[in-house]
């Protein structure tokens, strides 16, 4: 390669047949010796006499010869290999027997087109228009008549090597340029791609977007016409995906996310579509099937494919499939109505137990327009103030009064009537308002046993319930605190109750939180106690009061001696712990023996009341006198010895 232009090019090749031309040129161009002697004895007398010395500066050029213009061209051609190429040449017009000078300078610009080329001739075997119409590169050329003053070879030479190392310059910067503009070009392209890529394709999980699948299906509804054939739209939502989000955090939920699409991807073919929707949304293209039993096998194959856990930050992570189904043309003649009614398909899925596939039927879209109309009700709900607080006894199962209620939520909504928790709450922990809803139920449950406290109400403890998301939400300590100082309730009359999966979920941190509430002097209850999966040693460690024994061990007490055998052996090991139990969807006499038999503390259900309005609530404890004064032994006798603090 060409070293940098700054390096000044003294080569010049002399082609002539006269070894006398030679001579001449070297005497003129090249350094003599008795110049030097001369340079050098100026040098000295200035450095003896003190005085600057006065030296002209002569070019010294490097020069090679060829006799002949085959030699001189061979010698060029070396030279651009050897990466020193000749910055001109001298060249004789006449050389027989070879080349003449036009033919030797045409063959030296095939071999180097930058050389700069003197034509030396003493003759004008050629007019000046006949050698640029033949030779062309006018500016890389001059002519010289022979004989020539030594001035006018010295100006030729020192005038053609500047010249080749300023266009060498501007070659070289233009070459620079060109590299830099292809980098930049290069980078902008990358950039568009990338650009067109995030366009169509989702960032995540590099799936197809929004944007590119509908693309997809009007390609497929084209050959699908063409064809006379069907394909199948699939809505493959995960179940209980925000539990992991809220649980373990959107890093969790984003890894998740990526080896579900990549699970997807390996159950569909190469011609098939695997998409994201949008949040824990998935749409599947299958085209060309069979028929409706295609579509089906693979659903199932999904499901299949999604069983086997997922083991993030050292959790192993079960997941499933809601999946809805809806065959082209069948079921849709547009990609709005097919996607819309698979859409519903995949919602029924979802009401029919979740992680199973169904078919789009005609009503299912009515179905889910209402579940879009609920979740826009719900937005409003909370600042329209439509829901309301019920409260359940809890009962002491030997002596049949009343310490403790639980606060139950209800929705009443101005068209639909009483809203049931069941039917909201799944709604409002997948659009993200459980976290409101919760933290009103904690104010409004605080005020109103602050209100019965000052209305002469037997003091009774309120108990509320937290969602996952809301257990592990780092504000959750302060936010009960200041619903407590807001209502100017001590906090041994609040009671908050988890289910086994949101404490089991992350059991350090849940040890925590769960020390900062009995810290407080907030009674903790597992809910649901039975049904999770908790471990004997974190149940040891864990700072709560009481277990509830869930209702599906309770249903069939009386004729299941399996059920009775749970029950007996949950109350033993509670009672252990030094834990109280409560038992919940009591609604017979003889369930509650069974009960008291067994030593359970507490009961609520049906047998001694259903929710009720807080009026009503209150108007029952009045007339039956059922509730006993607060004592502070009922707190201590607990497991958690944090939850007999009282703030003074």
């Amino acid at each position: 390669m060409l070293k940098s232009s700054t390096a000044l090019n003294r080569r010049i090749l002399i082609i002539d047949d006269n070894a006398a031309i030679h001579q001449d040129f070297r005497k003129v161009l090249g350094v003599q010796p008795e110049h030097s002697a001369k340079a050098a004895l100026e040098i000295l007398e200035a450095d003896i006499f003190g005085a600057s010395a006065q030296t002209t500066a002569r070019p010294d050029f490097e020069i090679d010869s060829a006799h002949q213009g085959q030699e001189g061209v061979a010698m060029a051609h070396q030279a651009i290999v050897d990466g020193r190429p000749y910055a001109m040449a001298f060249v004789d017009m006449r050389m027989p027997p070879g080349w003449d000078g036009l033919e030797t300078i045409e063959r030296l610009w095939l071999t180097d087109p930058d050389v700069q080329v003197v034509i030396c001739s003493a003759h004008t075997d050629y007019d000046w228009t006949e050698v640029v119409e033949r030779l062309g590169h006018s500016d890389k050329l001059l002519v010289l008549r022979k004989p020539a003053e030594p001035i006018e070879v010295l100006q030729c030479a020192t005038a053609l090597s500047r010249k080749w190392e300023n266009d060498r310059m501007v070659k070289d910067q233009l070459g620079r340029l060109e590299e830099v503009i292809l980098l930049r070009t290069r980078g902008l392209e990358a950039a568009d791609r990338q650009l067109r890529h995030l366009a169509t394709h989702d960032p995540l999980t590099g799936l197809p977007n929004r944007v590119l699948l509908d693309d997809r299906l009007a390609q497929a509804m084209a050959h699908a016409d063409r064809d006379g054939r069907s394909f199948a739209v699939l809505v493959c939502d995960l179940d209980r995906f925000k539990l992991v989000n809220d649980s373990l955090g959107h890093r969790a939920g984003d890894e998740l996310l990526q080896e579900v699409a990549r699970r997807l991807g390996a159950v569909v073919r190469t011609v098939d579509t695997v998409a994201r929707f949008g949040g824990d949304e998935f749409v599947l293209v299958a085209t060309s099937i069979a028929g409706p039993e295609d579509a089906a096998r693979l659903a199932h194959s999904v499901i299949e494919a999604l069983l086997s856990p997922v083991r993030i930050a050292g959790i192993d992570i079960h997941t499933s499939p809601s999946i809805g189904i809806a065959l082209y043309p069948a079921d849709g003649a547009s990609i709005e109505a097919l996607l819309a009614h698979a859409d519903a398909a995949m919602y029924t899925a979802k009401e029919r137990g979740r992680g199973n596939a169904q078919r789009y039927q005609a009503g299912m879209q009515g179905s889910s327009e209402n579940r879009v109309q609920l979740e826009s009700d719900l937005h409003a709900a909370l600042g329209l103030q439509q829901f309301e607080l019920y409260y359940q006894p809890k009962v002491d199962a030997h002596a049949g009064t009343v310490r403790s209620a639980e606060a139950l939520i209800r929705w009443m909504h101005p068209e639909r009537g009483i809203v049931s928790p069941a039917d909201f709450i799944p709604l409002a922990e997948e659009c993200g308002l459980i976290g409101a809803i919760g933290e009103w139920v904690i104010r409004e449950a605080c005020r109103q046993a602050r209100a019965w406290q000052d209305a002469g109400v037997p003091t009774l403890r309120v108990s509320v319930n937290l969602s996952a998301s809301q257990f592990r939400d780092s504000g959750l300590v302060d936010s009960i605190q200041r619903a407590l100082d807001d209502a100017d309730l001590e906090a041994r009359y609040l009671e908050v109750e988890l289910t086994e999966g949101a404490v089991m979920t992350d059991p350090e941190q849940s040890v925590t939180i769960l020390e900062q509430l009995s810290a407080m002097g907030v009674l903790v209850s597992v809910d649901d106690f039975g049904t999770g999966y908790s471990s004997m040693s974190y149940l040891r460690r864990f700072p709560i009061d009481k277990l509830k024994i869930d209702r599906v061990f309770i249903n069939e007490i009386a004729s299941r001696p399996e059920d009775a055998s749970i029950v007996c052996a949950i109350v033993s090991l509670a009672h252990s712990l030094r834990l109280k139990v409560v038992a919940e969807g009591v609604e017979t006499p003889v369930q509650l023996d069974y009960l008291r038999a067994a030593g359970c503390d507490e009961y609520q259900g049906f047998h001694f009341s259903r929710p009720l309005p807080a009026a009503d609530f209150e108007r029952l404890i009045r007339e039956s006198r059922s509730a006993v004064p607060f004592s502070e032994d009922e707190a201590t006798r607990t497991h958690s010895k944090l939850a007999g603090y009282v703030r003074k």
